[in-house]
């Protein structure tokens, strides 16, 4: 006799804002808070948890839209959840916060099931490596070159984590100056032997661009994150024939055909998706074979908790984001956290992605 399938019971999501520990920005946008939205799917006597860095709005599309639709679906069948919120995101528009609002479902939803099945959640998705490449992210534009030096070392020299990233593009990109002085800076403070990563927010043009890496070429900056906006195909991509670091771009995308357009361009090295952003893990799975089907590599942004075992279950993929604002959020919110010593983070072994989340740390943070 087959057993009766399992309902999703319950959806609910909340809103936390975590000040910064300092002033930050990137080439093109500052902030002083952090927002998370928080899924809690239930079913099965189990909570799945998902989670999206984005606006408290997007909680209420979760509760009056998505928690409606994917109500009394059977808890093994995610990829008919994630149709279901397709459809009933159709009208305000799948793109944009309908998208994060969707990908923290699914990323709950992957969760609970996995709890509920009792295998970590790299398992039930297949996992293909047992540990995932990070690199360490911050050296903001706001940073003194004492804080960078010191973030940076943290990284490289203490945790011995191979590669590291920092912010340029200064001032929509008005102040080429200081972010050839600060790559400079960043190289003397990791030394020859760690990688090092810039990202410009997409405050350069094109040619712009170009002549940065040109200038720099000393350093040996062997990732430039989106030189030019990621909706300017034809400039990534003449930026990519131009220099020799691997040009990336991506987080910003929220659907499956957004990613196809980028990898037909040959618009880059390397593609990102963020898994809080792009429809979560099941769409994650699709991008990464269109990724796959173009010779390109995986790179995840940011959410590195969220993003852990959906990418030792990509066998296209290259490295995890270790972001300094989302590591912070997540080690305060979260049991179970990661640890990324020698370069490297190994999905837990725990049912699901083995977090439980810290109710009575996150309460002072939360305002929905």
């Amino acid at each position: 006799m087959t057993a009766a399938p399992t309902r999703i019971t319950a959806v609910r999501a909340s809103v936390y804002t975590v000040p910064t520990d300092g002033p930050e920005a990137d080439g093109t946008y500052s902030w002083d808070s952090t927002t998370m939205v928080l899924v809690e799917a239930h079913g099965g006597g189990k909570t799945g948890l998902g989670w999206t860095y984005a606006p408290g709005a997007t909680a209420a599309l979760v509760e009056d839209l998505l928690a409606r639709a994917v109500q009394d679906l059977d808890v093994l069948d995610v990829p008919a959840a994630a149709a279901a919120m397709a459809r009933a995101v159709r009208n305000p528009g799948r793109t944009g916060l309908a998208s994060y609002a969707v990908s923290a479902v699914d990323c709950a939803l992957w969760d609970l099931k996995a709890r509920l099945l009792e295998l970590p959640l790299h398992k039930l998705l297949g996992a293909v490596r047992d540990k995932v490449a990070v690199y360490g992210s911050g050296g903001f534009t706001t940073y003194t070159e004492d804080q960078m030096r010191g973030q940076l070392q943290g990284w490289a020299q203490e945790q011995h984590i191979p590669r590291v990233k920092i912010k340029i593009g200064q001032d929509n990109g008005t102040n080429v100056p200081r972010d050839l002085d600060r790559i400079r800076q960043a190289r003397a403070a990791i030394g020859p032997g760690t990688e090092l990563f810039v990202d410009a927010n997409g405050g350069y043009t094109a040619k712009q661009a170009i002549r940065v890496m040109r200038d720099a070429e000393s350093e040996h900056v062997t990732w430039f994150e989106e030189p030019v906006s990621s909706d300017d195909l034809p400039g990534l991509r003449s930026v990519r024939t131009a220099v020799d670091a691997d040009v990336a771009a991506g987080e910003y995308g929220t659907g499956l055909t957004y990613f196809q357009r980028m990898c037909a361009a040959d618009a880059v090295d390397c593609l990102q998706a963020d898994v809080s952003r792009c429809g979560g893990i099941t769409e994650w799975l699709r991008i990464s074979a269109v990724a796959a089907a173009h010779g390109l590599e995986m790179s995840g942004h940011c959410a590195p908790h969220l993003s852990a075992a959906v990418a030792a279950a990509t066998p296209n993929f290259r490295h995890l984001e270790w972001f300094h604002d989302h590591v912070r959020i997540e080690d305060l919110f979260f049991d179970g956290t990661l640890d990324p010593h020698g370069g490297w983070i190994r999905p837990s072994e725990a049912p699901g992605n083995g977090l439980a989340f810290r109710t009575a740390d996150a309460a002072p943070y939360r305002v929905h």
